[in-house]
């Protein structure tokens, strides 16, 4: 036994692995236990060609949208989801978005990374869906950044996290349709004034960690488009579904 490998059993006897979510024992570090495993809804399947929702129906190889992407277009190309925003799903993302935990951006991109396996294999550049200053200043930082940054270095592809900028201090999103989002997040999101080349005939990915209606992926693929990006796909970990 090597001196690295004594070093580390001896850390997991005094520190032992404990589940994500609820604090239980696990076999491994970031990883969650049978019971909130079970509890969440990690999407796998048939799903929507444009969003990554589960649809009903077996994978022939077809092209399948949701009802929702057949009624409102997407200007992006792909979308894929990691896990359904509920229960378990919701309270993991709430926990990463304003609870300081940082510590589930690995596992979650490791999941996002399985979800979107079919979109990384053009060698995309992968781009955050920005925060306005004053947010990213109370919030200290940007769960997206930090999720598309930990994706990248795991599948070893280029990452710019200011390639997009929110050049509008826009309200919060939450419980507005999405003709509201769509007027709010108007201009909003914009390519950053020097880093945005970098998106010029590239295929991007943007991340994000939870899909709604899709106004503001929408508003970032738009700025991706007038940056010049050849295409545009987007992954993010969880994805809000209909009652």
């Amino acid at each position: 036994m090597t001196l690295r490998t004594r070093f580390q059993t001896a850390v997991s006897l005094i520190y032992p692995a404990r589940c994500l979510n609820c604090g239980g024992l696990v076999e491994s570090d970031f990883g969650l236990c049978s019971a909130c495993w079970r509890d969440t809804s990690f999407i796998s399947g048939l799903v929507c060609h444009s969003c990554g929702v589960p649809v009903p129906g077996e994978d022939d190889g077809q092209i399948v949208r949701c009802d929702d992407c057949l009624q409102t277009p997407r200007n992006w190309q792909q979308g894929r989801a990691a896990i359904i925003y509920s229960g378990q799903g919701r309270r993991l993302v709430l926990a990463l978005k304003h609870g300081d935990r940082t510590d589930l951006v690995r596992p979650a991109s490791a999941w996002m990374g399985r979800a979107a396996a079919d979109l990384l294999t053009n060698d995309p550049l992968i781009v955050p869906v920005p925060l306005h200053w004053t947010r990213l200043v109370r919030r200290r930082y940007n769960q997206s950044a930090l999720l598309a940054q930990s994706l990248a270095a795991r599948e070893g592809q280029d990452c710019c996290p200011d390639a997009l900028i929110r050049s509008l201090q826009t309200p919060m999103l939450e419980g507005r349709s999405r003709d509201e989002r769509m007027t709010i997040l108007r201009d909003a999101i914009r390519p950053h004034p020097r880093m945005g080349c970098r998106m010029q005939g590239r295929e991007v990915l943007l991340v994000d960690d939870v899909m709604t209606s899709g106004a503001t992926l929408s508003a970032c693929a738009s700025a991706c488009i007038v940056a010049g990006a050849a295409s545009v796909n987007v992954v993010v970990l969880a994805r809000v579904t209909a009652a």
